[in-house]
């Protein structure tokens, strides 16, 4: 298990062929997948012959880039994960941040944490120009751990998946942070807009 990143409470890792059965579990809650597709479950063979394998290619290919296992730091529980990745349509510096938890690890500040830990690494040892993330207008909950992580709000925008989501007819947000406002971000401290 290669250890990507470690934050006070979590260990971002490199996934491995052994993770199967937590993506399976955590696809298989309508509650997480519900912004992702209405609440359907992942088939098993879907993780295991598609998710996974383009998932461990990034380590390969994409140095730096890519998805992560997170565990709890105390009890070495898997929570979900988090991605910095190509964003469609944008350019290499200007990866997407991603993350999907388990809902016993809602409310509890993680997705924040592992967020800002990744942003950090990404401009600090990346030398990316710009960290975007996307979600449905209507997803406060992740819209919040974006402006917590110190991404703004960019546009409100409509794309085309193709599931229907009780909501999508409001759209769907962009927020990013570019370097130089992460740099004014960091130069604030604890006390600053972070």
């Amino acid at each position: 298990m290669a250890v990507y990143l470690t934050t006070p409470r979590l260990v971002l890792r490199e996934f491995t062929g052994a993770d199967v059965d937590n993506l399976v579990a955590l696809d298989a809650d309508p509650e997480v997948m519900y912004f992702i597709n209405g609440g359907r479950p992942t088939p098993r063979e879907y993780v295991e012959q598609v998710v996974l394998p383009r998932w461990l290619r990034y380590y390969r290919g994409s140095p730096g880039l890519g998805f992560w296992a997170v565990e709890e730091r105390a009890s070495g529980e898997f929570l979900g994960w988090f991605h910095l990745r190509p964003g469609e349509g944008h350019p290499a510096d200007e990866p997407e941040l991603g993350y999907r938890l388990r809902r016993s690890a809602w409310g509890r500040g993680f997705a924040t944490e592992g967020s800002r830990a990744l942003i950090d690494k990404a401009f600090a040892e990346q030398g990316v120009r710009r960290v975007l993330a996307e979600t449905m207008v209507v997803n406060t909950a992740s819209r919040r751990v974006m402006e917590k992580s110190g991404l703004r709000l960019v546009r409100v925008f409509h794309a085309d998946w193709p599931d229907r989501i009780p909501g999508d007819e409001h759209g769907d947000v962009e927020y990013a942070l570019d370097r130089a406002d992460w740099q004014r971000q960091r130069a604030a401290g604890p006390d600053g807009t972070r």
